[in-house]
């Protein structure tokens, strides 16, 4: 599959909450790492985050891929990511999100996707409490220094 049908395939899945087309894009050993959610490990897993977790807090999802750039081992794709929140705090507001997409190409599939995402101003529209926000964003920060590529920046 070529690079924009893969990231067509990829956001349509998402937007149609077809979890088991979205997982079918992956290796079977494969991880997403999700900002919120964390790791999902496996094509059922994947499928599972898809159907039951994104979909569990949100609806009226549209995710959007731009400018991919790949060398047939990584894609980066920048993308804009929007759902109609059903978290009470965030009284039906939708919530927009601004990243990249990193993902890890196998065989013509994802071996791996994680993302560096600007969160701030959707949890801030979410209406999350500042606490609830700065938990978030120290996970994202620790999963950061956690990298290897970090490893030169640390104390």
């Amino acid at each position: 599959m070529d690079t924009a049908d893969l990231l067509r395939a990829f956001s349509e899945a998402v937007q149609k909450r077809d979890g088991k087309a979205f997982a079918r894009l992956f290796t079977e050993d494969a991880i997403y790492h999700d900002v919120f959610y964390g790791a999902f490990r496996g094509r059922e897993k994947i499928a599972e985050l898809v159907n039951d977790w994104f979909y569990r807090t949100a609806e009226d999802f549209r995710w959007h891929l731009h400018d991919p750039v790949s060398d047939g081992k990584t894609l980066y794709a920048r993308y804009t990511f929007s759902y109609k929140s059903l978290l009470p705090e965030a009284q039906g507001r939708r919530v927009m999100f601004e990243g990249v997409g990193i993902y890890t190409l196998r065989d013509g599939q994802i071996a791996e996707y994680r993302e560096v995402a600007n969160a701030g101003p959707a949890l801030l529209d979410l209406g999350f409490p500042p606490e609830r926000v700065a938990k978030i964003l120290s996970r994202e920060g620790a999963a950061l220094k956690a990298r290897p590529e970090a490893k030169p920046h640390l104390g």
